[in-house]
């Protein structure tokens, strides 16, 4: 019997499968034919299997190196489940349950042992290895070990002396994205022999990636809202803490049950947050990028980017969650530049100049005992610093150091700090040996993956076909199924009076330019910006830059921010103005729209014309946020009425009576009946009729008879 008809008999008795998915066999039958492999197939695609198959196949142990615990876990207890011999080492485990795995090792009574990272730290434990059968040496979420991969972790680097010292055993890595950068230095990190690499299954037929350009803050919560009604099941990823928690408290306000994850929070906290999600307790997390490695939950309908993630590689990974189960599903990144400072700092802090790798150690040194040490933790070290500094920046300036093996950290027993020591106190900082030109190709490379994102949501193409580029995959065709992609875009030639609008706006982009010549202008602004000009906007940073004595100030006011930013996508559409990428993405008027603004040509164009308001319509209230009511306590009132009303419709969602933005307005305007309500966005004909009468009667003073 050929080895592919043992592995498919070993793929139906211990997982259940009759046959391979996509590129499995061929992945399982060059680990089986002793090649060192290299995988690169996205999240979904069955990675683990690829290994995990071969593993009880081969006569000794394969070692499984994994990043996170809770992943361990779950896959050590999955692969019990299934009969199969699994361990982990890691340092949630004491001595002796470790002690207990090493020695199942040596006697060959186990096949997979999870192991993480950091275990490589100690030369001790890669010793006790030496009496072990190895099979094989398998990296998981290999992207790990490359400085120009999204996720470096530096107890990843160890990894290629580690397989020397273990004797170079056949050795396999995965990953769910890789550029072929990274892919080339996964290789050379880990010193792969003549590689078969197998890059499988990029596009997500069953994916829908989408973006929206945001330009406040409580329009994410209103489109949140929208995602988690329509879609139900999803993560939301933010990227800092504390929009964790400020999202969190915004659907705990509405009644909308999830989880909160983040790298503040106890271990016992995010194991528990992780729990109830994967038991199908609460549909909808809400954490950072740390959470979801390893996440094997099949019904997630959506993933939503709150914030700007830090390079296409995460956004890519993270969307890649939902769908599992081969269902359609929704992925969509709501896109305000401004949130770009979140991941410049990011950059900033993972890249600390050479100047401030000295001054950190120069300090360190100036300050440590007779022994060599010092017990202060690194925000008292950046407090002490010279001007302003970042944290992050710091605590990776002491990784370095430690790297390159100047300082060494230690636990101080019965504190919760770790101290520093000097290894080399005989260096001073002008004598640190540090490898510049290394470090700045990094930063180099960290802000063009964050260049990167920035070009993703700007771009006027199928999302999908976009990103295959970006990983250097062949496209073949469009996905259909993107936000791009699902456009309907109708060009038309326009009525005077609309082009005499395209011409304003055109005039407002001038404005905002410098002129070359006639036809040739330098941008100065975004887009953003020249179209709260164009609505004449009450924004102290137009009025401090004296914007708002241009002649095209508020020159479309009347239109609504909705129409101007559907009708400046028809503008770059058309090719009348485009983006201009550089440190800041600014919009310049082309040579064609010059010409259309002077009256010279004519265009056809995509008339937004949905979102243009009649002229006597009365324009909706605009939308309130909780955080501006002047009226708190009737804010407080109206909260109040709505959890009762919540409770009498057995705890319906919150957002299903009225979301906070239309109580935070309620709560303002104080209307009389229901046609001055109806002026709120968010209150329709049928809850004027059915839900907004016991509010009404709430802001008259009486008490409402029923909810």
């Amino acid at each position: 019997m050929g080895r592919v008809q043992q592995a498919r008999q070993v793929l139906r008795k211990h997982f259940g499968f009759d046959d391979f998915r996509d590129a499995q066999q061929q992945v399982v039958s060059s680990i089986l034919e002793r090649r060192d492999t290299l995988v690169i197939m996205p999240t979904g695609g069955g990675k683990s299997l690829c290994y995990q198959l071969p593993a009880l196949m081969m006569d000794g142990v394969t070692l499984v190196v994994s990043p996170l615990i809770a992943l361990m876990k779950d896959q050590v207890d999955a692969l019990r489940a299934r009969g199969i011999p699994a361990g982990m080492i890691n340092s949630s485990q004491n001595w002796e349950e470790q002690k207990e795995v090493l020695d199942l090792m040596r006697r060959d009574e186990i096949k997979l042992v999870y192991v993480s990272p950091e275990r490589f730290r100690a030369a001790s434990f890669t010793r006790s290895l030496e009496t072990t059968r190895i099979a094989m040496l398998a990296i998981d979420e290999a992207h790990c070990i490359s400085q120009w991969g999204h996720d470096f972790r530096p107890d990843y680097m160890r990894l290629g002396s580690v397989v020397e010292q273990l004797g170079r055993p056949l050795c396999s890595a995965f990953t769910a994205t890789a550029t072929p950068d990274v892919r080339e230095d996964i290789q050379r990190q880990l010193g792969l022999r003549e590689p078969s690499v197998f890059v499988s299954g990029f596009a997500r037929d069953n994916l829908s990636f989408n973006v929206s350009e945001i330009d406040r803050k409580i329009d994410k919560s209103v489109r949140l809202r929208e995602l988690i009604d329509a879609y139900g099941t999803g993560i939301i990823y933010c990227a800092t803490r504390k929009s964790v928690e400020a999202v969190s408290a915004e659907l705990r306000e509405d009644g909308i049950a999830h989880c909160a994850y983040h790298a503040g929070l106890s271990n016992s906290e995010r194991e528990a947050a992780q729990e109830r999600f994967m038991r199908r307790e609460v549909p909808v997390a809400v954490a950072t990028s740390a959470f979801g490695m390893g996440i094997d939950r099949a019904d997630i309908r959506f993933v939503c980017h709150y914030e700007m993630p830090g390079s296409v590689e995460a956004f890519y990974q993270e969307a890649g969650r939902a769908g599992r189960d081969g269902k359609p599903a929704y992925c969509e990144l709501l896109f305000m530049y401004a949130d770009k400072r979140v991941q410049d700092f990011f950059v900033e802090g993972a890249n600390p100049e050479v100047r401030k790798i000295r001054e950190v150690y120069d300090f360190i040194r100036s300050r440590c005992n007779d022994q060599h040490e010092m017990f202060l933790p690194v925000d008292e070290i950046t407090e002490a610093l010279p001007g302003r500094n970042n944290p992050m920046a710091v605590h990776t300036a002491i990784g370095h150091l430690v790297r390159r093996g100047y300082l060494e950290r230690f636990d101080v027993p019965g504190e919760q700090l770790r101290g520093t020591r000097l290894l080399k106190p005989e260096v001073d900082a002008r004598g640190l040996e540090l490898p510049e030109a290394d470090l700045l190709e990094k930063r180099r490379r960290d802000l063009d993956k964050l260049k990167a994102v920035v070009q993703m949501a700007y771009a006027k193409e199928c999302r999908q076909s976009w990103i295959l580029r970006y990983f250097g995959e062949p496209v073949e065709k469009d996905c259909g199924r993107c936000d791009q992609c699902s456009r309907e875009s109708v060009a038309r030639t326009l009525l005077p009076d609309e082009f005499v609008i395209l011409q304003k706006a055109l005039s407002g982009v001038a404005r905002m330019s410098y002129r070359h010549s006639r036809y040739e202008w330098q941008p100065r602004y975004g887009r953003t910006k020249i179209m709260h000009c164009l609505l004449g906007k009450n924004d102290a940073r137009l009025t401090q830059s004296g914007l708002d004595e241009l002649p095209t100030f508020g020159i479309l006011q009347e239109l609504g921010a909705k129409f101007i930013s559907r009708l400046f996508e028809a503008m770059e559409e058309a090719g009348l103005v485009e983006i201009e990428q550089g440190e800041y993405p600014l919009l310049r008027l082309t040579e064609s729209g010059a010409r259309v603004m002077f009256g010279e040509d004519e265009v056809a164009l995509d008339w937004p014309e949905a979102a243009r308001p009649a002229p006597s319509r009365k324009k909706k209230a605009a939308v309130a946020s909780p955080d501006d009511v002047q009226d708190r306590e009737l804010y407080r009132k109206l909260v109040a009425l709505r959890d009762r009303m919540r409770r009498a419709r057995g705890n319906a969602p919150a957002y299903t009576i009225f979301p906070n933005a239309v109580l935070a307005q309620l709560a303002d305007l104080k209307p009389a009946d229901a046609d001055a309500a109806m002026q709120v966005k968010g209150i329709g004909p049928a809850k004027a009729e059915s839900i907004l009468p016991a509010f009404l009667e709430l802001i008259a003073g009486r008490e409402p008879e029923e909810v």
